[in-house]
């Protein structure tokens, strides 16, 4: 069968909330974000926000929220909704770190990415052979996988050197590995803490600095995503059953077995950001280690628009506010209040060009509030640095809801010859 005669998804045209940000205005809005948070840095002195060490640890914690949010793609764009994710994660979590102990951590990456890969089968053979509802199969195994770790962990990790109940015996590290001369020289530019120029020196150094192999090929999956899917005769069938699957069953596309593919991928890339966390993030699996990431690579997904660019955007967001747990989180956080307040200011300026003034008199009344909290505190509570990852989370999800649009067929149930 000839693809060409399937119609292409409408996913470039731009939704009810306006046109789509072109790459040059996209790269515009980045690089004035860039130049504010380097006049928040030397206004507020808080240079953590931009160092190479906050910047590493950004993306380490942005690559399992970015690997779910790839699984999560694949199997929306298949039109199955995948709430799933954070329960495939965990299975990742668990097999990666069952395996890597005993075998090495090589191992444990292949098994976490079958873990994940077994979850989903669940998964699909409940939405797309039993037509059960996507969200409540989602959930359902979330809820098993967690209960199915934590009874496993008492046999296996209970009894073996270091491991307890809750907690593997170690895992050997991959290793790591800078940029030879490059590594140092930026990290000795972004410590002489110039306007701009030591910004983006912590920000490239931070993406070439202590990298882990596996970070290596999970950032290599995001323009493999979109080569495979945009680009191929396979993903122009896939992507057709998540926009008309009787269309494309009417072309003779084999509906139910890309949506099963789609979903299995899905599980692999989720269970992969399992093995992130267990393998490389830490060097042991800790039960409620996945700590809602799943649901956080969801929404970057969402925040992306479908997209694995905007996706990675996303996920290098919510990477660099769950980093500040890590690194000087309270002072970075209170620098931050102060960037957010002015970027709110920016958004009423906009807003009002667009003539929406209800939302700019409510953006602008929130920016009042960030400004008035920045001015009378020095400090935040540990509490809302714990918390800064999933306000920013709900946070972007409101602003960016306007614009979303997501495949036609996206969590409807299908059957084979529903269409005759």
């Amino acid at each position: 069968m000839s693809t060409a005669t399937i119609a292409k998804p409408k996913a470039h045209q731009p939704g009810k909330g306006g046109r789509r940000m072109s790459l040059p205005v996209l790269l515009l809005v980045i690089s004035g974000v860039l130049i504010l948070t380097s006049i928040v840095r030397l206004i507020t002195g808080a240079d953590g926000i931009t160092s190479t060490g906050q910047m590493s640890t950004a993306l380490r914690a942005a690559v399992p929220i970015g690997l779910a949010g790839l699984g999560g793609l694949w199997a929306e764009r298949a039109g199955v909704v995948n709430i799933g994710l954070e329960g495939m994660m965990i299975l990742g979590t668990w097999f990666g770190a069952w395996a890597g102990y005993q075998w090495g951590p090589w191992t444990g990456v292949v098994f976490g990415i079958i873990g994940g890969a077994l979850g989903a089968v669940l998964h699909a053979i409940a939405t797309v052979t039993f037509n059960v509802n996507h969200i409540v199969s989602g959930v359902a195994l979330n809820i098993l996988a967690l209960g199915v770790t934590r009874y496993l962990s008492k046999f296996t990790f209970e009894d073996a050197p270091q491991g307890s109940s809750k907690q593997s015996p170690p895992i050997d590290s991959l290793g790591t590995f800078d940029i030879p001369g490059l590594s140092g020289w930026l990290e000795t530019l972004n410590d002489k803490h110039w306007f701009l120029v030591s910004d983006l020196a912590g920000l490239v150094g931070g993406l070439i600095t202590n990298l882990s192999p596996l970070t290596v090929v999970a950032v290599a999956l995001v323009p493999g995503t979109w080569y495979v899917l945009w680009r191929t005769s396979f993903g122009l069938r896939l992507r057709s059953c998540g926009e008309n699957p009787v269309a494309a069953e009417s072309l003779g596309v084999n509906v139910y077995k890309y949506k099963y593919i789609a979903v299995i991928i899905s599980g692999g890339f989720a269970g992969l950001g399992g093995a992130f966390l267990s393998i490389v993030a830490s060097n042991v699996y800790l039960d409620g280690q996945t700590a809602g990431r799943g649901y956080i690579g969801l929404a970057a997904m969402i925040f992306g628009n479908w997209m694995p660019g905007g996706l990675a955007l996303g996920a290098g967001l919510f990477g660099y506010t769950d980093s500040l747990n890590l690194r000087g989180g309270a002072t970075n956080v209170h620098a931050l209040i102060l960037l957010l307040a002015i970027l709110l200011v920016a958004g009423v300026a906009y807003l009002a060009w667009r003539k929406k003034y209800v939302p700019a008199a409510i953006t602008a009344a929130v920016s009042a509030l960030m400004f008035i909290w920045y001015v009378s505190t020095d400090d935040v509570p540990n509490q809302v640095v714990t918390a800064t990852p999933y306000v920013v989370t709900l946070l972007v999800l409101s602003l960016s809801a306007q614009r979303l649009r997501m495949p036609k067929a996206d969590g409807l149930p299908y059957r084979k010859g529903q269409g005759k």
